[in-house]
């Protein structure tokens, strides 16, 4: 990997090769003036290129004078090599984070489970697996019927026992057993615990032990994800995602309910969520050039809401007191009664929710992490619309909902938009003039700001004296940045020149209110729920960030704005998609599966709305970052404007 010096400050970090120089100083704390986001129109991200090549880095912008001094667009300039690269004066060192000197992104550790490691704990044992039989053909002296030649072979070869055989099967046993004189390959789905059943799910002509596919599913309230795995090797041979197709009933789960409840509405919104599944199926199949017939089993992770409304159980009392779901538990299910285009043979498994607003989710997310399993006191945040916490250990565990809106996914913020092209993800100050350093996703002109970008934009607003602790604009500044706007006072990010001739993007009071409220809900309802079991923050011993936003968030923007405890950045782990993780390790391993079980009956779900310190700690939290200061002693220390003291 090239090594990238920048100067003044002897700053050095290692680029990936062909990575942008725009980027390279983003991750290493280095401001580059970058008003259009990366897309290469504003002309203000030259910087020098003192030893070394770039390839690329031109534009209109610069003149050939500047081009043979060395001058290069930062935006465009690809790097393949060692550089040493000299900042205009404005460029400034952005300080470690909370008292460590490390980049913005630092990540304190990207957990994720090893095949190896379930291979060496003994715990890779797919739900569905095959067994190859050799038997005996039928003859005048061995004249035993074809599902009890089946059955005793099973026990012969393999000591398994009970295994129960379909009408559907049984038309198959026939023709399948003829067809390689006696050579099958039989299908088995194992129970969760010892005394269940076994079912014969399929019997095929031949060895077929070589291939064995399930698909893993996190079906979320905006998008849904898959992973097809090779249940033999553990690989993730491909994955996908698509919007859910729900979106155009309604954007949260509560608007989606209540059209469940019109006349034809719980089908329409079943038939939605399956079609998407459909979709992505199709997609990882031909990625992977798989064909559907060889799909055995498919395993399923969403919240309450989203498992009713994809088995098409009414969800009715989900949003009324008392809160009741139809079932927190669900049996295995034939995937084509699910209008799944799978095999007849394919069996789908649901994860169990603990109750209407803790879903199935949060407790893959719970198995997959392997919470469950760690001695240490663990905090486990899924950051989105619903934020879901749980607190504990291998010993016992505690869990609550919490509503937070659609902030963090773009919603409710005047140009906030989901993480797609254009969308301003990343930003910067300059701490002199004012002026921003945008990145934005794909390098495209921005036309908005994801939930990442506006929590990095937040901070960055408060840490450098532009935002006081309640959110308001500084009035008094020497910037034409700040202005009075529809909504207030507001803070430009992008002119109508820099975004390919779009509207002006801006951040407003009343999008930095709506998103101190989503994030005060979260603070609030990790800091209700220690306390309910009567500990502190500082006694947390790591955290586990899980969710789509929570995959991409700012560790040091999130502690200062207050959306998270502070704590040393070695106790932060994030998982990405954890729903989706759970739901492969199931795929994966039975012994997960019986442990799910488990863990469901020891943990303890709290009504956060029905604590009374909940509304106190939620209105003590709409501060940046909060008003309790001493929660946040690093932050005073670092930061000496009003908003920090």
């Amino acid at each position: 990997m090239p090594e990238i010096t920048f100067q003044p400050g002897n700053r050095i970090i290692e680029a990936e090769d062909g990575e942008t120089l725009l980027k390279a100083a983003r991750r290493a704390g280095v401001h580059i003036n970058a008003s259009c986001g990366g897309a290469g129109v504003c002309g203000k991200c030259k910087v020098t290129v003192v030893s070394g090549e770039v390839e690329g880095g031109g534009g209109k912008h610069l003149t050939d004078a500047e081009w043979a001094e060395g001058k290069r667009q930062a935006c465009t300039a690809l790097i393949h090599k060692a550089l040493t690269v000299e900042l205009p004066m404005s460029g400034d060192l952005k300080q470690g984070s909370l008292g460590v000197d490390v980049p913005v992104h630092h990540r304190a550790g990207q957990h994720c489970f090893l095949i190896d490691e379930l291979k060496s704990e003994g715990v890779f044992l797919p739900p569905v697996e095959k067994f190859f039989l050799e038997l005996p053909r039928a003859t005048a002296a061995d004249n035993m019927a074809d599902a009890a030649r089946i059955v005793n072979g099973l026990h012969g070869q393999y000591d398994v026992w009970g295994v129960t055989i379909s009408l559907a099967m049984l038309r198959k046993l026939r023709q399948a057993l003829r067809e390689d004189d006696f050579r099958v390959t039989v299908t088995i789905a194992q129970p969760v615990n010892k005394e269940g059943k076994k079912y014969l799910l399929n019997i095929q002509p031949g060895n077929w032990l070589h291939r064995n596919f399930g698909i893993a599913f996190d079906i979320g309230t905006t998008t849904v994800y898959g992973q097809l795995v090779d249940l033999n090797s553990g690989k993730v041979l491909a994955e996908g995602g698509e919007y859910n197709g729900q979106l155009s009933y309604g954007e949260d789960v509560i608007s989606r309910m209540i059209y469940a409840e019109k006349e034809s509405g719980l089908a329409t919104l079943q038939k939605e969520v399956a079609t998407t599944i459909n979709d992505i199926i199709v997609d990882l199949l031909k990625k992977s050039a798989i064909g559907a017939d060889e799909i055995t089993s498919i395993t399923v992770a969403g919240n309450t809401a989203m498992n009713h409304l994809f088995l098409g159980l009414e969800p009715d009392n989900i949003r009324r007191a008392p809160y009741v779901p139809v079932s927190t538990f669900l049996p295995p299910i034939r995937a084509t009664d699910l209008g799944l285009t799978l095999p007849s043979h394919a069996v789908a498994m649901v994860y169990p929710s603990i109750s209407s607003y803790v879903g199935g989710d949060i407790v893959a997310g719970v198995m997959g992490s392997g919470m469950y399993r760690t001695d240490k006191l663990t905090l486990y945040i899924d950051i989105g619309t619903n934020a879901e916490i749980v607190i504990g250990s291998r010993e016992w565990l505690v869990c609550a909902a919490c509503s937070a809106g659609p902030a963090f996914e773009g919603g409710g913020i005047t140009h906030g938009m989901r993480a797609a092209a254009g969308a301003i993800e990343d930003f910067d100050l300059d701490p002199l003039t004012k002026e921003p350093m945008l990145l934005t996703i794909g390098n495209q002109p921005a036309i908005g700001i994801c939930g990442s970008g506006l929590l990095i934009a937040i901070a960055a607003l408060f840490e450098h004296g532009l935002l006081d602790h309640r959110g308001k604009f500084k009035r008094d500044l020497s910037t034409q940045r700040i202005r009075l706007g529809r909504s207030g006072y507001e803070y430009v990010l992008a002119w109508r020149h820099d975004t390919g001739g779009q509207e002006e993007i801006v951040l407003n009071e009343v999008d930095i209110e709506n998103f101190i409220r989503a994030k005060g809900a979260i603070f609030a309802g990790v800091k209700t729920l220690v306390e309910e079991v009567g500990l502190q923050i500082s006694d947390i011993e790591q955290i586990i960030l899980a969710g789509g936003f929570g995959s991409y968030i700012d560790l040091d923007a999130a502690i200062t704005v207050g959306l998270l405890p502070e704590v040393p950045p070695e106790k932060i782990i994030y998982v990405g998609n954890g729903s989706l993780m759970g739901a492969r390790m199931s795929e994966m391993s039975n012994h997960i599966r019986r442990d799910v079980v488990e863990v469901v009956h020891r943990m303890t779900s709290f009504e956060l709305s029905e604590v009374a310190s909940f509304k106190d700690q939620y209105v003590a939290s709409l501060f940046l970052p909060h008003t309790d200061m001493s929660l946040f002693p690093q932050h005073c220390a670092r930061y000496k404007h009003e908003g920090g003291k």
